[in-house]
């Protein structure tokens, strides 16, 4: 029978110390501790950083709270301009005007009807025309000193609609002035209210109503 030969001392030894420098290598390595397993999906990840305001050109603003309505202005009424501006904001008080009325008259009423009421606020206002309106303003020699400079007056704005009735017509006036003290103020407002007649021979006017 035949028997195997004892092991080199050498070879174990070799072994050993190969082991150990493994042991060593692995010892040496870092370790990222282990998750537990969990059965919850990750959470989605963050939305980008939300705009605080909106751009007429970049959409509405992203929140989670619903926006506040914005209330609809009609077509054309637009910022009045501000106080001062002279006669390069007339044009938007005029647009404004106009959408905020819509035209209800004939043409050729509306048209009677501004003439007559810008007449009327500039004689009422600076004391030039008021022989023209003599059931309105009475004897001119025993009118009432005018209120304002003429060389100041200006109507900014004037549209003419209907007063309820198709008889009855309101002429709404925006305008500026300096008052004999040399204040002068834009934006004031005036309505002048009219009546229809017609005559005998069925031309109809437009006659304004005594002021309250």
């Amino acid at each position: 029978m035949t028997t195997s030969s004892p092991r080199s001392p050498r070879l174990l030894l070799t072994a050993t110390v190969v082991l150990a420098v493994a042991g060593l290598v692995l010892l040496a390595l870092p370790h990222e501790p282990s998750a537990p397993p969990s059965s919850t999906p990750p959470p989605a990840a963050a939305p980008a950083s939300r705009r605080s305001a909106a751009s007429p050109t970049e959409g509405p603003v992203e929140s989670g709270a619903p926006a506040a309505a914005t209330p609809t202005e009609p077509a054309g009424a637009s910022a009045l301009p501000p106080h001062g501006e002279g006669i390069a904001g007339d044009r938007a008080i005029q647009q404004a005007l106009e959408a905020a009325w819509p035209a209800d008259l004939a043409a050729q009423d509306e048209r009677q009807l501004l003439a007559a009421g810008r007449d009327l606020l500039g004689a009422d206002a600076t004391g030039i025309g008021r022989a023209k309106w003599p059931a309105v303003f009475g004897d001119p020699d025993q009118a009432v000193a005018p209120a304002f400079a003429s060389s100041r007056f200006r109507i900014q704005a004037a549209i003419a609609r209907r007063d309820d009735r198709d008889d009855r017509a309101v002429v709404h006036l925006v305008w500026a002035g300096a008052d004999r003290g040399g204040t002068y103020t834009d934006g004031r407002i005036t309505d002048l209210h009219f009546t229809r007649t017609t005559s005998k021979k069925g031309a109809s006017t437009w006659t304004p109503q005594p002021r309250t």
